[in-house]
């Protein structure tokens, strides 16, 4: 099943527009993408989905590079 059929049936069972059901389920990835663009490489926690964040090494190594591109 795709996801507009998953949004057609959510929006016919709780008698909610299309666009609102669509704002719901978005929501989420809308929020992780803000938090993500923000730079502060904060944990976040997403229910029935888990605990995303970024590998501390992984930061390190970024800001190594930004600091030696900043160099040049």
């Amino acid at each position: 099943m795709d996801e507009k059929t998953i949004i057609q049936r959510l929006s016919i069972k709780y008698n909610l527009p299309i666009q609102k059901i669509e704002e719901i389920v978005y929501y989420q990835f809308k929020y992780v993408a803000e938090v993500m663009k923000a730079g502060k490489f904060e944990h976040i926690r997403l229910p029935y989905l888990g605990k995303f964040h970024v590998n501390p090494r992984r930061l390190k190594h970024l800001n190594e590079r930004s600091a030696n591109n900043n160099g040049e």
